[in-house]
């Protein structure tokens, strides 16, 4: 099983329904070192799954004051591309610690900027 870390819309059970096609259960946890920021969204899919034109985006800062509380959802490999594929080109997957010390994945911003 993989470890997904989530904070924003791949809580929300209609989204789950349309990426994963059943309800995840997941366990509360928090990533060190981020902040969250804000993408806008402009597929179509994407925005009819969430009803959000705008998601929010996890920013490295690498300040371990910076904290970000979510979700971590066990899922299949399978599962995990399906993930991959609902998250737009703004999000790119990596492997990141939580404060419980395990290790999951986070969809972070693909690129970093300063505004």
């Amino acid at each position: 099983m993989e470890a997904l870390f989530s904070y924003g819309t791949l809580q929300q059970q209609q989204v789950q329904l349309d990426t994963f096609g059943r309800l995840l259960e997941g366990q509360s946890d928090a990533l060190l070192g981020y902040q969250v920021g804000e993408v806008e969204i402009t597929d179509a899919k994407v925005i009819a799954s969430s009803g959000k034109t705008h998601h929010p985006i996890l920013k490295y800062t690498g300040n371990e004051h910076d904290v970000v509380t979510g979700t971590v959802f066990l899922i299949s490999a399978s599962e995990l591309s399906q993930a991959d594929t609902y998250e737009v080109d703004a999000y790119t997957r990596v492997s990141a610690s939580l404060r419980s010390g395990n290790t999951c994945w986070i969809y972070a911003a693909a690129e970093q900027n300063n505004d």
